[in-house]
């Protein structure tokens, strides 16, 4: 067998190790996308109206806007529990019990990923499911759905690398919980639940140009059947930066181990 094919079957022996660790413990994928599904119905029910009619609309256009914020929240909450998975890894010594095994190095990390990206498309499965619930009914057809896949796909491989990042470099499990915690909070600072126009011209400024923003905006042209221009580009760039430099760092980490 080649070295790619060693690296290939032991990734996806890691990669079952991490499927039946989401199995035995369903409670994680629950709670993480329980806490966006929260949001998703107080802010439609509760604020859905008001902020509704800013734009020009009622309760269900406001629906239409706030999901891809809440799909951002979704995938930033699951990188905190990839965070704590690999910290527990590390501090509980698995990963040097790794390190003495016949297997590719690369797999132990590539094993934590792709079993996250898998676990957070059930998550975001679960919000949509909800959101379709309350009355969600973008004009998306399924080219769009599948931009739409293709960007949720993309930005939870490049957050999840740098969740894997985070949570080697993390001492403790406590503070890879807490490290990644931005993450599910940027989409408040961005054009999540309001348009950035509306912000203080500070807040706007930062708003415009966070990493989030942009992949918000490319979801919901896709989400409206729309062409998403410039945002598309945008996000496309910020996650092969997150994603590339969350892979070096994470290797380097483990490198030096």
């Amino acid at each position: 067998m080649t070295t790619l094919s060693y690296a290939v079957r032991d990734s996806h022996t890691m990669l079952r190790r991490n499927l039946r660790h989401m199995i035995r413990y369903p409670s994680m994928t629950v709670m993480v996308a329980g806490m966006p599904v929260i949001f998703l119905l107080l802010f439609v029910f509760v604020f859905g109206g008001t902020l509704g009619a800013g734009l020009g609309g009622g309760r269900a256009e406001y629906l239409t806007y706030v999901v891809p914020g809440i799909l951002m929240m979704t995938i930033g909450g699951m990188a905190t529990g990839t965070s704590v998975s690999v910290a527990m890894d590390m501090t509980e010594g698995i990963v040097a019990r790794f390190r003495t095994m016949a297997i590719a190095r690369v797999s132990v990390l590539t094993g934590h990923v792709l079993g996250s990206v898998v676990q957070t498309f059930i998550a975001l499965a679960i919000v949509f499911g909800v959101a379709f619930a309350v009355g969600f009914r973008p004009g998306a057809g399924p080219g769009d759905w599948l931009a739409v896949a293709g960007v949720l796909a993309m930005v939870t491989f490049a957050f999840t690398w740098l969740a894997v990042a985070l949570g080697m470099v993390a001492k403790t499990v406590e503070e890879a919980s807490n490290t990644p915690l931005p993450l599910s909070l940027l989409p408040f600072l961005g054009s999540g639940f309001v348009p950035t126009d509306t912000m203080p011209a500070g807040l706007r400024q930062f708003a415009e140009y966070q990493p989030y923003t942009p992949i918000m905006e490319t979801i919901r042209a896709c989400l409206a059947g729309a062409p998403a221009g410039q945002h598309l580009v945008a996000s496309v760039a910020w996650c092969a930066a997150i994603a590339l430099g969350g892979y070096l760092w994470a290797r380097r980490r483990y490198n030096t181990l």
